[in-house]
């Protein structure tokens, strides 16, 4: 328990930031041959095509946000289909994920479709869904000597740890639902669900840890709690698609 406490208080450093202070960047793709046109300009276009007057008119609430949506979804399913070998790329990936590989960190996971990237200082990744910002993925690797997870402890005592002191902010209310220890490929992982209260929302959070390649790894995905059930399926696809491999 010393060890695993230790360890986390030098995680703190690189302490997550909460929801509300996530920094969203512009995307920019870059432009396909002049023959072809660019993924930009199909995302325009299927854009133009979602727009108000191209079909229905938007109604308040409720509606608004779907329009929204489904503006982002044809924008995105219009990127997706302007790369090159998409057939081999969506063949990868489970049907309404798309797969990240990092070659040079050595790990890979999916995240649902119509999921953005940005960036978010501290983070090595992040997607996230621009209309329901808590509903995200993020990946953090810091260097540890540790060979293997289990030796900072059992995984109750180190979730617990870490939601406390790196993946909620001091002022919110956490509790640990579940944690417990998995094997994949051999290698040790860590998985954990979890809450984390704050005054004007709670965020209902999946997270998995390991170590490799001289890195302690952290993947943490979520959703408000209002939408949990709705969500929970697919936040379990993207931590149980979580993978460590040998760096290239």
């Amino acid at each position: 328990m010393h060890a695993a406490m230790a360890t986390t208080r030098s995680l703190s450093l690189r302490a997550l930031p909460s929801p509300t202070a996530e920094t969203l960047s512009s995307s920019s793709f870059p432009l396909r041959p002049a023959a072809k046109p660019s993924r930009r300009t199909l995302a325009a276009r299927a854009v133009a095509l979602a727009k108000p007057g191209g079909g229905s008119k938007l109604k308040k609430d409720g509606a608004e946000e779907s329009s929204r949506r489904r503006i982002l979804l044809a924008a995105g399913a219009a990127v997706f289909l302007s790369w090159p070998n998409r057939a081999a790329f969506a063949a990868e990936a489970k049907k309404g994920f798309l797969p990240v590989t990092d070659k040079k960190d050595g790990y890979s996971f999916l995240y649902p479709f119509g999921w953005q990237e940005v960036v978010v200082q501290g983070q090595d990744k992040v997607y996230k869904d621009v209309i329901e910002p808590l509903e995200s993925v993020s990946v953090n690797t810091i260097p540890t000597s540790k060979q293997d997870i289990r030796e900072l402890g059992p995984p109750d005592q180190v979730a617990e740890a870490l939601i406390r002191k790196v993946l909620a902010a001091p002022t919110q209310k956490t509790k640990l639902i579940e944690a417990k220890e998995n094997d994949v490929d051999g290698r040790t992982y860590y998985t954990f669900e979890f809450t984390a209260q704050a005054p004007n929302f709670t965020r209902h959070a999946l997270g998995a840890i390991a170590i490799a390649n001289g890195k302690f790894y952290t993947l943490t995905t979520g959703a408000n709690e209002r939408r949990w059930e709705k969500m929970k399926d697919r936040l379990h696809t993207v931590v149980d698609s979580f993978k460590i491999e040998a760096r290239v």
